[in-house]
């Protein structure tokens, strides 16, 4: 018996769109779980708990960039404009050596960010996304004492930027 190529091109493109279609399983990068009328986002000022000045604002600021690139929602500038609050707290910021010099002095330290976050349905008082306890960590090298504040400075930075990314990416998969 002899196939014809038009069978086995037809045979090919079903195989590779079963392979392509998987099991049905899939993360949800879009929000879709979350009500398609939460269009415009309040994001709070955060509190701080910690001994950290202006730690607060510059999470704030880079939650704030990641609601901006997600295209998702609008940011307003106040409470009574939006269907939902994002509301943050800035629980704790340590850092602790990971490896020593001959000198006993820290040669990479590593800081943890631990925050609280809510975002909430402003009409409804529904939580639509939490998690009290999200952290995140960030190594970094400790040139010499001269350097070390600005090497802190930049971990901070960076620290901020990945934990709104992976906070931003959590909600919107509903994890």
């Amino acid at each position: 018996m002899r196939i014809s190529m038009p069978t086995i091109r037809i045979t090919i493109l079903l195989t590779m769109l079963v392979i392509a279609s998987g099991c049905g399983y899939h993360f949800s990068p879009g929000g879709e779980y979350i009500d398609p009328d939460v269009r415009k986002v309040f994001i709070e000022p955060f509190a701080n708990r910690t001994n950290q000045a202006n730690l607060e604002n510059t999470i704030r600021l880079a939650i704030t960039d990641w609601f901006v690139r997600g295209r998702r929602f609008q940011i307003v500038d106040n409470e009574a404009q939006a269907d939902a609050l994002f509301k943050g707290v800035v629980k704790n910021l340590s850092t602790v050596p990971l490896s020593y010099r001959t000198t006993n002095l820290a040669a990479e330290e590593r800081m943890t960010l631990t925050l609280d976050l809510t975002f909430e349905d402003r009409r409804t008082k529904k939580v639509i996304w939490k998690n009290g306890d999200f952290s995140g960590t960030q190594d970094y090298p400790v040139a010499n004492v001269n350097d070390t504040e600005t090497a802190r400075k930049n971990a901070l930075t960076k620290l901020s930027r990945d934990t709104a990314e992976r906070a931003y990416r959590m909600m919107m998969s509903w994890f």
